[in-house]
């Protein structure tokens, strides 16, 4: 009999597996496991934020000529697009707490837009930084005293800006799936749990770009000489 009314309980809720005995169960394991993730995620970003301070601390003047490189104004913009995106992100996940499919899909394809945005621009710093000769291993032709701890710096900068584009096309992967999922009108009031799970990578790598922003393109500024 409990395996007839556990079978009956399934097939009235298609996105329950299994292992959970409700709905409630499985989005509360789900979000503890996004959360887990993020913190390994945090850890790993922390370490590349540590070492790249102390090698600022050790270098300030190469720092400040590193920083007459950096766009600000490309920074400005991408930082605007990135929490334009967070805001598109939070009301796809109200718009699937709300069983709203067409609101779903637009706030969905409207964040993927700026997630794409955000990569043209970056793409175009790229090409900007290897035409002037300051991409690291491709083409180096900065000169001077400090043309060494320059190039570091710029690895640096390669590496966290480049780890973050990578982590934001993974986000839009994801965004792709969400979006496969909710025309298939798998979300509901009833359950979102991957809308707001998917939320919360988005938002992190969002933060993320909030504490990079500061590090590699403003701090520093003042120093122009």
């Amino acid at each position: 009999m409990p395996e007839t009314v556990a079978a009956a309980h399934h097939h009235h809720n298609p996105a329950l597996v299994h292992q959970f005995d409700n709905e409630e169960q499985q989005r509360t394991a789900s979000t503890l496991g996004m959360w887990i993730f993020l913190a390994t995620e945090i850890m790993f970003f922390g370490g590349l934020f540590a070492a790249y301070t102390v090698y600022r601390y050790l270098n300030p003047h190469a720092f400040a000529e590193a920083s007459h490189h950096m766009s600000v104004k490309a920074g400005a913009i991408n930082t605007t697009v990135l929490i334009c995106s967070s805001l598109t992100m939070a009301m796809a996940v109200r718009s699937a707490q709300l069983s709203s499919k067409k609101a779903t899909a637009w706030f969905i394809i409207v964040t993927m837009i700026f997630g794409i945005a955000f990569l043209g621009i970056k793409a175009i710093e790229y090409h900007e930084h290897y035409v002037e000769g300051a991409a690291p291993g491709v083409n180096w032709t900065i000169t001077g005293n400090d043309a060494r701890q320059i190039e570091l710096l710029f690895c640096f900068y390669f590496i966290m800006t480049g780890m973050h584009a990578f982590h934001m096309i993974v986000g839009l992967g994801l965004m792709s799936y969400l979006l496969t999922c909710t025309l298939k009108n798998r979300f509901s009031a009833a359950y979102y749990s991957p809308v707001e799970i998917i939320g919360l990578y988005w938002h992190f790598v969002d933060i993320v770009w909030i504490f990079l922003f500061p590090m590699l393109y403003l701090i520093g500024q003042h120093l122009k000489t």
